[in-house]
């Protein structure tokens, strides 16, 4: 590490850290001493991650108004990282399975179309930071689902969350080509013990988080616009 480095706080943003894997993001860049700037949906969680040392903005990212004025409040910043966790997953449907306005508005509301509001934003506070090797450009990363995977797909229960991830996954690729120094990512977490994954889930939130950060930590411009595991290996679009 450089001097240079050593002197310089690493800087954070997470968009979605109420619960679950943005939580534990929180935590885990927080414990190694990072600054952390975090979105939450209530006063509750904002305390919360308060006591974490995180920075907080109360907000619905789905809020257009909500989400302009986050960027009006942090421009000029410079984010080594920024990632996009906020997700929801619907209706638990089995089969090609018709699905309701109410429903669809919903999922595709959060998790396409807040990212896609969002992420053009955060891009250019992206382009500001630093990666790993403290080199011009941060990681934009978005929380996305293997399930998203058109080449992967061998089931389709929850078919309209697999819709939104395979739309989400579109958005950051989009994103990436108009990323001249960062490089952005979408991960699949892993199989994870949260609220939607379940208690049954394979891996903790503790697991996912570390590996995801640790792929991030190694990224370079050649992943721009990757679709990766938890674990760094590659996912079929």
């Amino acid at each position: 590490m450089t001097n240079a480095t050593s002197r310089r706080t690493r800087t954070a943003l997470i968009l979605g850290a109420s619960r679950g894997i943005g939580l534990e993001t929180v935590k885990q860049y927080r414990a190694d001493g990072w600054r952390v700037i975090a979105t939450v949906r209530s006063q509750e969680a904002a305390q919360e991650l308060q006591a974490l040392g995180a920075e907080t903005h109360v907000l619905d990212l789905t809020d257009s108004a909500a989400t302009a004025g986050l960027a009006w409040k942090l421009d000029g910043e410079a984010l080594d990282v920024a990632i996009y966790v906020a997700g929801i997953y619907g209706p638990r449907t089995q089969g090609a399975t018709p699905v309701s306005q109410a429903d669809f508005d919903a999922v595709m509301h959060t998790n396409v179309w807040a990212p896609m509001g969002v992420l053009p934003a955060v891009l250019p506070m992206v382009e500001a930071g630093r990666n790993g090797a403290d080199e011009p450009g941060g990681v934009l990363a978005v929380i996305s689902s293997r399930m998203g995977s058109i080449g992967d797909m061998a089931g389709n229960g929850g078919w309209l969350y697999r819709a939104s991830k395979a739309a989400v996954n579109a958005v950051l690729r989009g994103v990436s080509i108009d990323a001249k120094n960062a490089t952005c990512l979408t991960f699949h977490p892993g199989w994870v013990q949260t609220d939607m994954g379940g208690a049954g889930a394979a891996i903790t939130p503790q697991e996912s988080v570390a590996g995801i950060r640790r792929v991030i930590a190694g990224a370079t411009r050649a992943d721009n616009g990757g679709f990766r595991n938890y674990d760094g290996s590659v996912i079929e679009w």
